[in-house]
């Protein structure tokens, strides 16, 4: 696994998350800021809008409007340069906060929830992803996902490949014409499913604690492991075939491959992801590190 240079690309932060390359900047979330900025490639932050419910993923409607999940009251909001808009409720079909999201080309987003309450210490339990179609209809278009986090859909868009966090693995499904989910599948696995009734007890079960992630040109995936203060790059079926640590004992939670050429690996990091511990400090960063193979597919 090669060496690299893993530089500090932006500071300050409470923790990031969602981040995405669009338009010459960087995208992205900060939950306990409560804000979504976008940063140029000189490291120049703009907050272009405050969601006060936690923002998390992100991504883009045909029309350009960004959608942003607002992790604490279940909602899908919409911002087009005039406020935010609700787009969808998800309330009854989440057990625990909102998270990450992925769009298809023609506007319909998937998205998956915690499942639990993790911040009160609840008990790990399974959950849903949601499909909102653009007239605002939510769909479940899949059960029984551990912690369902970061997706990545194909460059032909007919496959949605999903992390799940607590899972020790990825799951892939076909994504039919009308938007359902079919030929689910196990796409990499890393270990067996964990097992217990607290976050303390599953987490040292984790080989890779799949979070946000980004697709490669070569079919692999680039993932943020939880739990292991690093990037993987996972090819299909779940060989490590390369990692990058983070600095400082650092975690990372996202990742995202950018820049003008697609080689940019930004890293979502911060000494770890509690509420109590993130939300009065500003010790979260980005981090930026060079790879081989650019970016390919959605997000």
């Amino acid at each position: 696994m090669a060496n690299r240079d893993v530089r500090t690309f932006f500071s300050g932060g409470a923790y990031f998350e969602g981040p995405r390359w669009r338009d010459g900047n960087w995208w992205v979330s900060d939950f306990y800021r409560h804000t979504v900025s976008t940063i140029t490639p000189d490291g120049r932050e703009t907050v272009i809008v405050e969601v006060e419910q936690q923002p998390s993923g992100l991504g883009w409607l045909p029309d350009g409007a960004l959608v942003i999940s607002s992790m604490k009251d279940h909602r899908l909001l919409r911002f087009a340069g005039d406020g935010l808009t609700p787009l969808a409720d998800l309330t009854e079909h989440c057990g625990g906060h909102l998270n990450d999201l992925v769009i298809d080309a023609v506007g319909r987003i998937y998205v998956g929830d915690f499942g639990f309450d993790i911040m009160a210490g609840a008990a790990p339990a399974t959950t849903s992803l949601k499909r909102v179609d653009p007239d605002g209809t939510v769909t479940i278009v899949a059960d029984g996902l551990h912690f369902p986090n970061g997706s990545v859909i194909t460059p032909d868009g007919t496959t949605l490949i999903v992390g799940e966090t607590l899972g020790n693995r990825y799951t892939a499904f076909d994504i039919s014409p009308d938007g359902s989910l079919t030929n689910r599948r196990i796409w990499a696995e890393f270990g067996a499913i964990p097992t217990g009734t607290t976050t303390e007890e599953v987490i040292p079960q984790l080989a890779v604690a799949p979070d946000g992630c980004s697709l490669d040109a070569e079919g692999h995936i680039w993932a943020a492991d939880a739990v292991g203060g690093r990037v993987v790059r996972v090819a299909p079926g779940g060989a490590v075939v390369d990692e990058i640590r983070a600095p400082d004992g650092l975690g990372v939670y996202a990742c995202a491959l950018g820049g003008d050429d697609g080689r940019t690996l930004l890293m979502c990091a911060a000494p770890d992801f509690y509420e109590h511990l993130r939300a009065p400090t500003r010790e979260a960063v980005l981090l930026a590190v060079g790879v081989d193979v650019p970016h390919s597919g959605r997000p």
